[in-house]
């Protein structure tokens, strides 16, 4: 098959990792696939280099960016359009709101108006929903509005949660026998594969963590709805009784000073940590040498800091939100309320002194997603669906 996937930028991000994953696997198994993305603009990282080295096709579109700008946006879909004329693919596939709408656009109007694109089907990934709880009805309104009219340029739609489906149907984005979930995939071996102790205890030598520390980490970007507010939180009382445990947030963005003199002001500076961006090569490192994960997105698809800690055998703590709840449960960590601090204090402590607990929890959890997150699981899912649509 001749498949193009389109997504706004290569950032770090798990959309992006997501995107590159199926992009390589899909060329491997011997397709031609091209990728087109704007560029990698923001401080959470790039993967554009690593895309560079991939075995597919990667194109630019200058113009195309996050933010909502009309005359770069008219820019963006016409040079799109471009691409997919020149490429004449058996499927598009886009990703992310900015490129979701632009791609599916350009691909439909090009299937009407050229006999060598007629036959193209139109895929749509959803990580994350544009529209949430938490932005103004009227934005909410607006997104959904789009989202609806690009729905009917759309011949299927690819989630990575059960929960976005259903979130996307409530809204009337859709139907159902155009859904179905592909988790999110993980290159697992980088996860599974035990790091020796000195590497680890380096680690945590290079940010000041003790042997004995219970380290709690977060890894997500230091931005808004994150979630990071909730954790300083609970870590200002946990602090109190737990002297030997330490948060560890990691990555960067543009609240990353904000919390960095907040952590002082309160003087926490002791226990909570900051690595600053680090390489996707580090993450495994970063989660192999901490106890537990907790994660306290206020919006997320499913969050992939979540699986990736997991297949370390760490448990996790997080909000009920979204995807979490089809990964975390009783057995392989704690769901909570969204927004409780008392509840996410109470779930910290009862981790932090009780390391058989943890240990427990972290095996279940381990082998409860090993299949699930498999990369060839992932692009099984999608690979059987562009050929079920274009075999009609």
């Amino acid at each position: 098959m001749k498949i193009v996937h389109i997504i706004t930028r290569l950032i770090l991000g798990g959309a992006q990792e997501n995107t590159l994953i199926t992009c390589k696997l899909l060329a491997q198994r011997g397709h031609d696939v091209t990728l087109i993305t704007g560029p990698a603009i923001g401080p959470e990282g790039e993967l554009f280099t690593k895309a560079q080295s991939e075995p597919y096709r990667l194109l630019t579109v200058d113009d195309m960016i996050r933010a909502i700008n009309p005359f770069k946006d008219k820019a963006a879909y016409k040079q799109i359009k471009k691409h997919l004329a020149e490429l004449k693919p058996d499927i598009v596939h886009t990703h992310s709101a900015k490129a979701g709408i632009l791609g599916r656009y350009a691909a439909y109007k090009l299937r009407n108006t050229h006999d060598a694109l007629r036959n193209t089907k139109i895929v749509h990934s959803i990580h994350g929903l544009a529209f949430h709880r938490y932005e103004s009805p009227l934005t909410n309104r607006f997104y959904i509005i789009v989202e609806k009219a690009a729905a009917k340029r759309t011949d299927f739609f690819i989630t990575v949660a059960d929960a976005m489906t259903q979130q996307a149907l409530d809204e009337g984005i859709g139907s159902p026998q155009k859904y179905i979930t592909a988790y999110s995939a993980i290159e697992e071996d980088d996860f599974l594969t035990p790091l020796p102790q000195e590497q680890i205890t380096e680690f945590r030598v290079k940010y000041g963590i003790c042997k004995n520390a219970v380290v709690l980490a977060t890894v997500a970007r230091l931005f808004e709805l994150k979630g990071h507010d909730f954790i300083v939180s609970s870590a200002r009382e946990l602090n109190k009784k737990f002297e030997n445990a330490v948060w560890l947030f990691v990555g960067d963005g543009n609240l990353s000073d904000f919390y960095k003199e907040e952590v002082k002001r309160l003087g926490l500076a002791h226990c909570i940590k900051f690595t600053g961006l680090l390489p996707p090569s580090q993450i495994p490192l970063a989660l192999q040498a901490s106890d537990i994960l907790v994660h306290c997105s206020l919006r997320e698809g499913l969050a992939r800091a979540i699986p990736q800690a997991m297949l370390c055998g760490k448990p996790a703590i997080a909000f009920d939100l979204d995807g979490s709840k089809e990964v975390v449960n009783s057995n392989t960590g704690r769901l909570i309320e969204p927004q409780n601090t008392a509840q996410l204090i109470q779930a910290c402590a009862e981790l932090i002194e009780n390391k058989e607990l943890r240990l427990t929890l972290g095996n279940n959890a381990r082998e409860s997603v090993k299949r699930k997150f498999a990369p060839d699981t992932m692009v099984d899912t999608i690979e059987g669906i562009y050929k079920k649509l274009l075999n009609g």
